[in-house]
């Protein structure tokens, strides 16, 4: 499938837009030339922190305009995905959420009540402030028969200082103390992809997935049957590429190849 026979995109934040807060090549020209074509897309991340308003503005900051509707994030992935388990005669779904604001503002305007007696649900993302009361809160409540849903299952996310353990490390632990696996909605699930789509009232043969990650964006884009573009601007090389037994259905440099017209670098004034 060519460019021009795509009629919605979505593409993955970091590595493909971003890195380290700054924009990269053609990023902004490209969100504008789909602003232009009044092209349908979302820009995707796994991390349930931020607010897609607040992801919207740490965008402005880094030159990149995105409302706050084209963005998708694991914790809208997973309050959709969970108000639609929540049988209609039960009202009112429940849950007790060790996450952040992205997180429970996503499952209050889902509908869910937050708690700590009798949850239906325990769940898990990321945060800066896990506590190990907060942890054994979680524990016990599966026990007593919460069902366990996590945002996404990065183990580990990055910082200026090096590696910080995230969703997935925590969720280890808590499954390890329970002997009960989550259900995990964010990427590689593409369940996190087609409720995108869903979002957008688009259909999976006509959407590309941009994404710099083969583990996550390329196998999900595809588990969800769509067009697959992998940027080599984030983590990917061309050596991790080969250890993979699937591939995307294009590999580019970064997004300034996916614009109608050549893309060159504003000159800086002396």
């Amino acid at each position: 499938m060519s460019p021009e026979n795509i009629e919605c995109w979505l593409t993955d934040m970091d590595g493909v837009l971003v890195r380290e807060q700054e924009a990269l090549p053609g990023a902004a020209e490209l969100l504008e030339q789909w602003r232009r074509q009044d092209l349908p897309y979302l820009v995707l991340t796994n991390n349930s922190i931020y607010t897609a308003r607040d992801l919207s503005a740490r965008l402005r900051h880094s030159g990149l305009v995105v409302p706050e509707n084209r963005i998708w994030t694991s914790a809208l992935a997973t309050a959709t995905f969970l108000a639609q388990q929540v049988d209609v005669d039960q009202g009112s779904g429940s849950a007790y959420v060790v996450g952040e604001a992205g997180l429970t503002t996503a499952l209050h305007e889902a509908g869910f009540i937050m708690t700590e007696t009798d949850p239906d649900y325990v769940v898990v993302g990321e945060t800066r402030n896990y506590s190990f009361e907060a942890i054994t809160k979680a524990v016990r409540l599966i026990n007593a028969g919460a069902r366990f849903i996590v945002t996404n299952p990065d183990a580990t996310g990055p910082s200026p200082e090096g590696v910080l353990p995230a969703t997935g490390a925590i969720a280890a632990l808590i499954t390890k103390a329970t002997g009960s696996d989550p259900y995990v909605v964010g990427k590689p699930n593409p369940m996190m992809f087609r409720s995108a789509l869903n979002h957008l009232g688009a259909h999976s043969m006509q959407t590309a997935m941009i994404g710099d990650r083969m583990d996550t964006d390329i196998v999900a884009g595809m588990e969800a049957g769509m067009h697959t573009i992998l940027v080599m601007s984030g983590v990917s090389s061309q050596a991790s590429i080969s250890h993979y037994p699937f591939r995307p259905h294009r590999i580019i440099d970064g997004v300034y190849e996916l614009l109608d017209e050549p893309w060159e670098p504003e000159s800086e004034e002396a």
